[in-house]
């Protein structure tokens, strides 16, 4: 059985990955932060040297929402870069044949909208809002494209998914993402009876999202077979909904009925991120969970690690 070392593994990709039936197919090491500080080049190394992996899937960061990221950009930046770098230092020293590295859709530039191909990244400057954390994730897919181009026996590919969304995601409003931000504040909205809820924005601008284990089945096929994966490939649905849309899709599933406020002076990113998935679909894959189906099952995992 082939040795699989997960990067990351205590997070919602991680776990996701891990709860994947096909994951029975690996020998999986999943060390915790505790027990591997990715941070801790000298340890990295030398876990890495000591279990030799067959392949390594790099789902390891600092993650949050716009208000954390604005909150503290020197921490996004820092992190991460050091993260990635030691990471992909520590798989190369060990000649860590198969490596997948996970990037993020921030990677691309701001204000182009729609059809981000993959050969846009650096075509243009970032969005602000979470630019220290973009960065991190393009130096990271640099260094993977870098070492496999110097060395043949290194087939590492870099995969780029849309925003994420699903179990074991983070509810906290402080460091959540969009959805899981709007399930837990309509959620709360429900139980105390509340008749209006805020939206940041006009709520027109629009966001593409996968639900995580749709990911995971994406990144196992990946590691059959990683040669027939591009170098970079974007991963999701290829449609996107307006965060209007995810407000009341959740409503409707949570089943708040209740009036949508919109705060205009809030900050809300870019308008519209929309992953162009064409190599993907050349790839023959495509994610198939509905969003309401997915929502719905994130939802049953927050009442259930809420209480």
């Amino acid at each position: 059985m082939a040795r699989l070392f997960i990067t990351g593994a205590g997070g919602m990709v991680g776990r996701n990955l891990r709860d994947h039936p096909g994951i029975a197919e690996w020998e999986v090491l999943a060390p915790s932060r505790a027990e591997l500080d990715l941070m801790d080049t000298g340890a990295l190394h030398a876990f890495l040297a000591r279990h030799r992996p067959d392949a390594v899937v790099h789902a390891a960061g600092l993650v949050g929402g716009i208000q954390a990221n604005l909150a503290e950009p020197v921490r996004y930046l820092a992190e991460n870069a050091r993260i990635g770098l030691n990471v992909i230092e520590a798989a190369r020293a060990a000649r860590v044949p198969v490596l997948i590295n996970l990037a993020s859709s921030c990677v691309y530039p701001a204000g182009l909208g729609h059809g981000l191909t993959e050969d846009r990244i650096l075509t243009g400057a970032l969005e602000p809002s979470n630019e220290g954390y973009a960065l991190a994730k393009i130096m990271a897919m640099r260094l993977v494209e870098y070492a496999a181009s110097q060395d043949p026996g290194l087939i590492w590919r870099t995969l780029i998914p849309c925003n994420l969304y699903g179990a074991h995601d983070k509810f906290d409003p402080g460091r959540s993402h969009l959805v899981p931000a709007i399930i837990d504040k309509l959620h709360r909205a429900t139980t105390a009876g509340v008749d209006t809820v805020e939206i940041w924005g006009d709520g027109a601008a629009r966001r593409e999202f996968m639900y995580a284990p749709d990911l995971a089945d994406a990144i196992l096929r990946a590691l059959k077979d990683p040669q027939a994966v591009p170098p970079v490939m974007n991963v999701g649905p290829g449609h996107d909904h307006s965060i209007n849309d995810y407000y009341r899709i959740a409503a409707e599933v949570i089943g708040w009925q209740g009036r949508f406020l919109h705060d205009l002076t809030r900050p809300v990113g870019m308008r519209q991120k929309l992953m162009d998935v064409s190599r993907q679909t050349a790839w023959g894959w495509a994610p198939q969970t509905a969003l309401r189906d997915g929502i719905a099952a994130t939802y049953a995992h927050y009442l259930k690690v809420t209480g």
